[in-house]
């Protein structure tokens, strides 16, 4: 199935790049979703660049290196101010795939950039973020250092991921932010309360990444046996999280079948009608799709041709109504820990 090319564009922000109005999430191609198919990756990859697909969020952790080198391969031979590559930092891993840590220090920010530059193969990142919030350095620091990095060219605009209102508007007011990726779908609404009016009063662009709340919304998950976890690659998270256990998963999954008689009456799937959702949240919203195979690429990017009218939005809205998912989005622990959250 050939992906259908993008054709609208969207602005991150008003200090940010513009992108195609889909962007692809790199993350399950190296991590966190089970043992993926390399070949496969790279042919998705090339698949998405070559329907219009400007925007590649990737992280230097993600496979501790793995994704990086994966991107810096597809994006050999293409003209490189057409690609806005969007990486994170600051997460630290164990030689066992583990969690190390938070680490934002102005010397450690550099290191990690140098890393990420020579893995990816290009002398500029375009958008660069930290991760999380390090507890242990104030954002403003953190800031202010990236800000030193804009000023030298080696990164072009800086991001934020997962934090509230208040730390946006204290690292705004030392930087411009471009754009704040944050997770939002019809399961994840907790940013329209505070944190979206916030970013769209500072002119900060949205990158929505969990659309389809990590595959839940996709209309294709089903549940099984947890998968034979390998050390690094072959672990799924989210056999983990709350959303995806016991009686969370079966009310998750009813819900999607209410999805499913509105996505059927409209002539489209699940996952477009998701997607489609989140574009229609606002044109300052990018949303960012984790597909992994050339299938699930095509289904994806169709959905920037799905146009919702009032009466679908209100039949989404009585099939989800907000706050209708069952089970935090992280575990608990994290959840604890997150900015967005607190």
């Amino acid at each position: 199935m050939t992906p259908l090319p993008l054709t609208q564009t969207r602005a991150l922000g008003t200090t940010g790049p513009v992108a195609a109005a889909i962007g692809i999430g790199l993350m399950g191609m190296s991590d966190h979703y089970g043992a993926a198919d390399d070949t496969e990756s790279a042919a998705t990859l090339q698949a998405a660049l070559d329907a219009g697909v400007t925007l590649l969020d990737t992280a230097d952790f993600y496979g501790s290196g793995h994704n990086e080198l994966l991107l810096g391969e597809a994006l050999r031979g293409r003209r490189r101010e057409d690609i806005i590559i969007s990486d994170k930092f600051g997460l630290l891993r164990d030689p066992a795939g583990g969690w190390a840590g938070i680490d934002h220090r102005p010397g450690s920010i550099k290191n990690f950039l140098a890393s990420s530059l020579r893995r990816l193969g290009t002398e500029y990142i375009d958008i660069y973020r930290p991760a999380r919030l390090d507890p242990a350095v104030p954002i403003e620091e953190t800031i202010q250092a990236l800000a030193q990095l804009v000023r030298k060219g080696h990164i072009r605009h800086i991001g934020l991921s997962e934090v509230g209102a208040d730390t946006l508007r204290r690292a705004h007011a030392v930087h411009p932010i471009s754009d704040l990726q944050i997770e939002y779908s019809l399961f994840s609404r907790r940013i329209e309360k505070d944190i979206l009016p916030t970013a769209r009063e500072l002119g900060i662009g949205i990158t929505a990444y969990g659309a389809l709340s990590r595959g839940l919304l996709s209309g294709h998950w089903t549940p099984g046996p947890a998968p034979e976890r390998d050390p690094l690659r072959g672990r799924d998270v989210r056999f983990r999280l709350p959303r995806f256990t016991g009686e969370n998963l079966d009310r998750n999954l009813g819900l999607v079948e209410e999805l499913r008689v509105v996505a059927e009456a409209k002539g489209v799937t699940v996952a477009q009608l998701a997607i489609a959702w989140v574009l229609s949240r606002g044109a300052d919203i990018v949303p960012i799709v984790g597909a992994r195979t050339r299938e699930r690429l095509a289904e994806a990017l169709a959905a920037g041709d799905v146009e919702l009218s009032p009466d679908d939005l209100a039949d989404l809205e009585d099939a989800v109504p907000p706050g209708a998912a069952a089970g935090t989005r992280y575990e608990v622990s994290q959840m604890k820990v997150l900015d967005s959250e607190s």
